[in-house]
């Protein structure tokens, strides 16, 4: 008898139209993070116990869906150990708890605009600590961004933001930059999902030991929060922010990436910044000045360019 030989599975072809449509679909889903997280800090929840919510809960469904899926990818060499901890501590942790610090103290708006002076960092280490040559265009954004970021502050009203506020965003610029540097070097030897659902383990961690769980109220909880026409609990905003703002945004951007290149998918992802702030006008009623809302413009201009002209890795040709 003649056993036939099956065929090779067909190899995989990106679509750009569809990976273009994820990332907006992700875009969208961690834009809404701030407006859906203000309200519970609204109602009486601290910065801390939101972020320890998000990431707590997010780590969970990323670690029991990876559990059951293909457990391989939890498995950790001792030398990697280093990277995923910065990686969690920083990339996870950090951005989190800095961003909602500045969310609960400034317009959401204005929060994420801070958060995405992060191109401008990650330029800058490529330059002074790489020593990768930039182009001209790459400092033109630059300046462009920091005009852009001192209109957003209202510098010429003698720093009008509140100063926690502004650190807060600013570090959370800095640990965003950690995490696109750190994820780079990460994903040349291990899995963006495991990488992703090990950062959420360690980041819950380091987060919940600052604002443990059973310290959160329970008759806040159960209390309603504003958001729009509607009173949910908080409890359901905790879970939306990490349903939707986390764990989706993290799966579908993922799988954007199989479609479209990093640098094209970073930039249609400073979408996120415009939702945010459009979310946070329609449903909590905060609105920018004309001079924030140029200063805004300017930044994401900036942030744009730097982004486009920002040195590509080389890919070594297979022998």
């Amino acid at each position: 008898m003649v056993t036939e030989i099956p065929a090779h599975a067909p190899a995989f072809v990106p679509h750009r139209r569809r990976g273009t449509a994820l990332i907006l679909v992700a875009s969208v889903c961690w834009g809404s993070s701030g407006t859906l997280a203000k309200p519970a800090m609204l109602a009486g929840l601290s910065a801390e116990q939101v972020a320890a919510a998000r990431i707590g809960l997010a780590a969970l469904v990323l670690a029991a869906g990876v559990a059951l899926v293909k457990p391989s990818l939890l498995r950790v060499r001792r030398a990697e150990w280093p990277l995923l901890l910065g990686y969690g501590l920083l990339g996870v942790a950090g951005v989190q708890l800095c961003y909602f610090v500045a969310a609960g103290r400034l317009p959401v708006g204005i929060a994420i605009l801070l958060e995405f002076t992060s191109p401008v960092l990650i330029a800058l280490w490529t330059r002074f600590v790489r020593g990768v040559r930039l182009p001209g265009r790459m400092w033109a954004g630059i300046a462009l961004a920091m005009a852009g970021l001192a209109g957003v502050a209202q510098v010429w009203q003698g720093l009008s933001l509140d100063v926690v506020g502004l650190l807060a965003g600013l570090g959370a610029a800095l640990c965003s930059a950690a995490y696109f540097l750190l994820g780079e070097h990460g994903v040349s030897t291990r899995s963006p999902i495991g990488m992703v659902t090990w950062g959420m383990i360690i980041g819950a961690v380091a987060v919940c030991a600052v604002a443990p769980p059973w310290t959160m109220p329970a008759d806040v909880l159960t209390a309603s929060a504003a958001i729009g026409p509607w009173h949910p609990p908080v409890w359901l905003l905790l879970v939306a922010v990490a349903v939707l703002s986390t764990v989706l945004a993290y799966a579908i951007g993922l799988t954007a990436l199989r479609h479209l290149p990093a640098a094209v998918a970073s930039v249609t992802g400073l979408l996120e910044a415009v939702v945010a702030t459009a979310a946070a006008w329609a449903l909590l009623h905060e609105t920018l000045d004309w001079p924030q809302l140029a200063g805004a413009v300017v930044l994401l201009g900036g942030a744009l360019i730097v982004q486009l002209t920002s040195p590509r890795p080389q890919i070594p040709e297979s022998p």
